[in-house]
Order: C-alpha cells, then sequence, then structure tokens
C-alpha cells in the first residue's frame, strides 16, 4: 500500500470536483500541499461515455482516484427521474472504476450516501446492516447503483487484490450545497426559507411535520477529511461509515438556522405534514477506532454554509 501523503506530486484525480463533496476534496489536497490534480468538467470528460473514459485514463495515468462524481438529488428528483438516477450513476462508477484498475491506479476511493441502507435499520446503522431489509422506495434506484459500486470496489479487490475502498457519508452539507427551491435537502432549505422571510420581512415560516424527527449531519470539510485520512491509513473490503455521530432534531436545527439567519419572526410547525423516518443515524466507529474524529461543530458549519450562501446569491 502507497501513502497517500508521502509524495504531494502524485497525480490525484477527483471525479465530480464542482460538487458539493469534489469540492471540498480539492480544496482539503491543496491546503495539504498537492500540486498535481486532475480536475475535468463534464464538459470536457463525460463520464458516462466509456470510450472516453478510457482515453482518458490511458492519457492521464492518475495514481490515485477520488470518486465524488454522481447524479444527486432530494426526493421529488429520485421520484420523477428513476431511469436517470439508476442508469447516469451506475455508468460514471462502472467506468471510472474499471479505468482505474486497468491502468493501474494505486487506490481509488468510492464514495456512496446514507441511503443504501436499509429504510428500517437498527440505529445507528452499522456497516453490517447492507442488504438486510427493504430500501427507502423513494430513492432506491440511486441507492441500489450506489450499492453496486460498493460491491464492484469490493470485487475488484477480491479478484485483483487492488486497493479500492469504499466510504458512506451521513447528511452532508456546506459551501457548494445546492440551494434549489424544490430539489434541495433539509437544511439548504431551511437556510433558504429562513434567509428569504428575513429578506421580505416575512412574520412567519411554516415548516411541514412535528420537528421532532433526529437527524445527522456532517459538514462538508469534515468529509473531505476523512477522505484523506481513509486514503492514508485504510484498506479493506468494508465499507465505512462517515458520520458526526451527533444527533439533532429537525426542530433544533430549525432553531439553529434561524438564529444563524437572523430571521426575527415566529417558526410554525405544521403537524399536519409528513414527519419522515423518525430516526437515522450512522454508526462511525469503525472509522473513530481508526483515530479520525470531526472537527467542525454545527453551529460552526452553519455559520459558514450561510456566509458562503450569501456571497452565491451576490452573484
Amino acid at each position: 500500500m502507497d501513502p497517500f501523503l508521502a509524495n504531494k506530486t502524485s497525480k490525484v484525480y477527483v471525479a465530480g470536483h464542482r460538487g458539493l463533496v469534489g469540492s471540498a476534496i480539492v480544496k482539503k489536497l491543496q491546503q495539504l500541499g498537492f500540486t498535481n490534480l486532475i480536475l475535468k468538467t463534464h464538459k470536457e470528460l463525460d463520464l458516462t461515455r466509456q470510450s472516453d473514459v478510457e482515453s482518458f485514463f490511458a492519457a492521464e495515468k492518475p495514481e490515485f482516484v477520488i470518486l465524488a462524481a454522481a447524479k444527486v438529488g432530494g426526493i421529488h428528483a429520485n421520484n420523477t427521474y428513476p431511469a436517470e438516477f439508476i442508469s447516469i450513476n451506475l455508468q460514471i462508477q462502472t467506468n471510472v472504476i474499471h479505468s482505474s484498475y486497468i491502468n493501474g491506479v494505486k487506490k481509488i476511493l468510492f464514495l456512496g450516501s446514507s441511503c443504501i441502507y436499509p429504510k428500517i435499520a437498527p440505529q445507528p446503522i452499522t456497516e453490517e446492516a447492507l442488504l438486510t431489509g427493504p430500501l427507502e422506495p423513494t430513492n432506491e434506484w440511486y441507492a441500489v447503483a450506489k450499492i453496486a459500486g460498493i460491491k464492484m470496489c469490493q470485487a475488484y479487490l477480491l479478484q485483483y487484490n487492488w486497493d479500492a475502498i469504499s466510504g458512506m457519508p451521513t447528511n452532508l452539507y456546506g459551501p457548494n450545497d445546492n440551494f434549489h427551491p424544490e430539489n434541495s435537502h433539509v437544511l439548504p432549505a431551511l437556510m433558504r426559507r429562513f434567509h428569504e422571510a428575513k429578506v421580505s420581512g416575512a412574520k412567519e415560516v411554516v415548516v411541514w411535520g412535528t420537528g421532532s424527527p433526529l437527524r445527522e449531519f456532517l459538514h462538508v470539510d469534515d468529509l473531505a477529511d476523512a477522505v484523506v485520512f481513509m486514503m492514508e491509513n485504510y484498506s479493506g473490503l468494508v465499507h465505512i461509515n462517515v458520520g458526526s455521530g451527533q444527533e439533532v432534531t429537525i426542530k433544533e436545527l430549525a432553531e439553529l438556522v434561524k438564529e444563524v439567519v437572523g430571521f426575527e419572526g415566529e417558526l410554525v410547525w405544521d403537524a399536519t405534514k409528513p414527519d419522515g423516518t423518525p430516526r437515522k443515524l450512522m454508526d462511525s466507529s469503525k472509522l473513530a477506532d481508526l483515530g479520525w474524529v470531526p472537527k467542525v461543530s454545527l453551529k460552526d458549519g452553519l455559520v459558514d454554509t450561510y456566509k458562503w450562501y450569501v456571497e452565491y446569491l451576490k452573484q
């Protein structure tokens, strides 16, 4: 196993470098002094096109690959475009993983999502819960693709003794998140709504549900830190959960976002609307046992994210 951090001139390809996750990983690698990052926009390299991916790898010969490219979206998008979510993600990861192996990449890290786990899994969710029950129906197409990616990495490790690993992050947030009114996740959606209410001088913001469900959030800078840590310190068959280990109710989250944004009005809960899963927490003890701990508190992370969002709106 070649130490990842030993040579900062190693060629590192970060797939999906413009997204929430990829951009944080690039920032982290640059901070660490990596000088040979290979970054391609979707326009420059379409990862769903096998021949293009093969040509790219044959020409560039990266030594390390971090696969953060994926088609992602919220419940609405997953429900509306199931064909895209399964086909595009399967194409991207199959092309990148196979071409990485064929072209002598020393190590690859594939990033998935906590939605790979069964809808009803014992809490906190351990890695061993994978494939022990039915998936959440609203995003099973995406989840099946991600599970295939994990299994592909395992298969190439088993058959070729190749250093292919997978990391499964919990709910992520941070700069470069998606703040789209329909397709965003709970945290950016709340932030946008409180910000718009503050700007318009609204008296109240109505939030769906009772606020009682528990959720876990990880700042994307912590994930980037964990990615580097795993590239350096982990090799093995089991995919690794990456979470903060901290739970917060949606009510506590909403109050905190309201405070960070500076919205002075009322927060009203519409209990006639669905709450979703009561609890979703990852067991990240495998990663903790290896020596990694998250560093960004939820409050600090929200302040950082809101600062970015306000700047983004000025563009």
